[in-house]
C-alpha cells in the first residue's frame, strides 16, 4: 500500500441494485485518525458505501481494504467497525450503564493456555465484571455522561441518546467508527452543540471518523476531509476550506455553501468575461474556452453610487436586503443577471450600487460538460433518432452533403445512391438551450424528473432524468422543484448527427 498511515482503502468500488449503478468506480483511502465526511445529496450513494464499509452491503466489484488486508466479503462482526445509525437502535428496557454494556457483556476475547501435553492453546472467554465496569465507565466519561449510568434511556433528551449510542460504539473499541447522519433527529440548536462535541470526542478517542450527511454546515464544521459526492461518484475530495474555496466544479460549488455560478469564456491571460465584462483573474485557462466562474456571495464587492456610474463600471439595482444577524444578504439584478452579495453595510432597497471582485475571489472551473451529447443513439426505420428509449424528429440529410429523403424514407444522394438507416448508429448532440421543459407527462419527445437545478445568474442549468436513466441538461429561465415529472422537446433542427462508421455500409444495391 502506497500510504502505510491509511487505514481503510476503498479502490475500484462499484454498488449497483439491478440496472440501477449506486456507486461508482469509487477509490479512496482513509488515513488513521482522520475525520472523513461522505457529503452529498440524498440518493447520491454516501451512506451505501458506509454500508459496504460496514460490512452490510457487499460491492458488485471492487476491493475494501483494512489495514491492506482484503475486508470486501468479511461479515460485519468480523470487521474492527461499529456504526452510529440515525435512529441509535438503543434498548429502552435497559438503563444507560447497560445499553453501553450490551455488547461487552456478549464479547468473548482470546486468552492462551498450557494443556496436559505441555502445547500452548488459544481459548475464548466473557469479560468480567470489573472489565465491564471499568470499559463502561470509561466510555461514559468520554461523551460526559458518567453521573448518568442509572438512568433509563425514555428520560435522556435526543442529545443525551445520541451521546449514549456513541459510547455503545466506541466501548468495543473499534478501529474505525461510522456515523450514519447520526444529528439527523436533533433540533438544529442541539446539532450544533453536537457537531463541536463530536469534534471534540474524535480528539478525545483517537480513532477514525467516517461521517455521512447531506448538511454542507456539519461537513464544514468537523471534517479533517470532505468527500462531495453526486450520483454514487466522487466530485472532490479535500479539506474544507479548500472545497469551499476551490470547487473543481459548478455542483461542488452549489452544494458546498452560498455561491454565484455563471457562464463565462477565457478572453486573454488570466482574463475571463461574465457578466458582460473582463475581469482579471488568477486561473489560467486556454484563451476562447468556455468556463464555470463562481463567486462567493461574501466576495463580492458592493459600492453606492452617488451621482452616476462611472463609464465600464459594473452595475445594478438592489431588489432585496435580508438582515442575517452579523450582515446584510442583498439580491442585484444586473439587467436579466442576479448576484447574491453579503455585507455588514446597509444599503437602501431600489438603490443602484457598482460591483467588483478581487481576481484571487474568482474561482474558475473547467465545464464538466457544453452540449448534451448521446454517443448510443441510433436511428429507426422511419428516420427518428432514439436516444435510451426516447424518439426525436431529426433531419438525416446532414449525414451527406446535397441529400435529399426519398417518399420511401430512404436517404439519396446527390449521385443518385439509395442509402436505408434504418438500425444505423450515430451520436447526437444538442445545445442546453436547444432543449425545453414541459411540464407534465408525454408532452414531448421525453419523459423525466428533475434530479437537479442550479442557477447561473440568468437561467437555471436543470438536469432531466428519464427511467431509463438518461439525462438532458436543460438551460431554462423558469423555476423547477427537485422530482418535478416533466416532458423534454428538441428542435429537430439543432440536433447534430454524426454517423458511426462508413455510410456505404447502408448503401441500398
Amino acid at each position: 500500500m502506497a500510504n502505510e498511515n491509511c487505514i481503510i482503502s476503498l479502490q475500484g468500488v462499484n454498488k449497483t441494485f439491478g440496472n440501477n449503478t449506486v456507486v461508482d468506480n469509487f477509490n479512496l483511502d482513509i488515513t488513521k485518525g482522520e475525520f472523513v465526511t461522505f457529503l452529498g445529496p440524498s440518493g447520491c450513494g454516501k451512506t451505501t458505501t458506509l454500508r459496504m464499509i460496514a460490512g452490510f452491503e457487499t460491492p458488485t466489484s471492487g476491493q475494501i481494504l483494512l489495514n491492506g488486508e482484503d475486508i470486501t466479503k468479511i461479515p460485519p462482526h468480523k470487521r474492527p467497525i461499529n456504526t452510529v445509525f440515525q435512529r441509535y437502535a438503543l434498548f429502552p428496557y435497559l438503563d444507560v450503564y447497560d445499553n453501553v454494556a450490551f455488547g461487552l457483556k456478549l464479547k468473548k476475547i482470546p486468552y492462551e493456555v498450557t494443556n496436559k501435553k505441555g502445547e500452548t492453546v488459544t481459548k475464548y472467554r466473557h469479560l468480567t465484571k470489573k472489565e465491564i465496569d471499568e470499559k463502561v465507565m470509561r466510555a461514559l466519561k468520554v461523551i460526559d455522561l458518567e453521573d448518568l449510568e442509572n438512568r433509563d434511556i425514555s428520560t435522556l433528551s435526543g442529545g443525551q441518546q445520541q451521546r449514549v449510542a456513541i459510547a455503545r460504539a466506541i466501548v468495543n473499541e473499534p478501529e474505525i467508527l461510522l456515523l450514519d447522519e447520526p444529528l439527523g433527529a436533533l433540533d438544529l440548536k442541539m446539532r450544533k452543540e453536537m457537531q463541536l462535541e463530536l469534534k471534540e470526542m474524535h480528539k478525545k478517542i483517537g480513532i477514525t471518523f467516517i461521517y455521512v450527511t447531506h448538511d454542507q454546515e456539519e461537513a464544514l464544521t468537523m471534517s479533517d476531509t470532505i468527500v462531495v459526492m453526486k450520483d454514487g461518484v466522487i466530485q472532490q475530495v479535500g479539506k474544507p476550506l479548500d472545497i469551499y474555496n476551490e470547487p473543481v466544479n459548478a455542483f461542488v460549488a452549489n452544494f458546498i455553501g452560498e455561491s454565484n455560478i455563471y457562464n463565462a469564456i477565457m478572453t486573454g491571460k488570466l482574463k475571463v468575461k461574465f457578466l458582460g465584462k473582463v475581469f482579471d483573474c488568477v486561473d489560467d485557462f486556454p484563451v476562447n474556452e468556455k468556463v464555470d466562474v463562481v463567486v462567493r456571495p461574501e466576495d463580492v464587492i458592493i459600492t453606492p453610487v452617488k451621482d452616476k456610474v462611472k463609464e465600464g463600471a459594473l452595475s445594478g439595482k438592489i431588489v432585496t436586503k435580508i438582515f442575517k444577524g452579523i450582515h446584510y444578504e442583498y439580491v442585484i439584478m444586473m439587467g436579466k443577471s442576479e448576484i447574491v452579495a453579503q455585507s455588514t453595510k446597509d444599503y437602501e432597497v431600489d438603490s443602484t450600487v457598482t460591483i467588483d471582485f478581487e481576481p484571487e475571489n474568482i474561482q474558475i472551473m473547467e465545464k464538466s460538460v457544453s452540449n448534451n451529447v448521446y454517443s448510443e443513439a441510433w436511428l429507426d426505420k422511419n428516420n427518428k433518432l432514439i436516444i435510451s428509449d426516447a424518439k426525436f424528429d431529426v433531419d438525416i440529410t446532414q449525414l451527406l452533403s446535397g441529400s435529399k429523403v426519398d417518399e420511401d424514407l430512404y436517404l439519396i444522394g446527390p449521385d443518385g445512391k439509395k442509402y436505408d438507416l434504418d438500425d444505423a448508429d450515430v451520436i447526437a448532440e444538442f445545445g442546453f438551450n436547444d432543449v425545453e421543459i414541459v411540464d407534465g407527462y408525454d408532452n414531448g419527445n421525453a419523459n423525466g424528473v428533475i434530479v437537479d437545478s442550479i442557477y447561473k445568474g440568468d437561467h437555471y442549468a436543470v438536469l432531466v432524468r428519464t427511467a431509463e436513466e438518461e439525462d438532458f441538461v436543460v438551460d431554462s429561465v423558469d423555476t423547477w422543484n427537485d422530482g418535478d415529472l416533466v416532458s423534454i422537446k428538441v428542435n429537430p433542427s439543432k440536433i447534430k448527427l454524426t454517423l458511426k462508421g462508413s455510410l456505404e455500409k447502408y448503401e441500398v444495391k
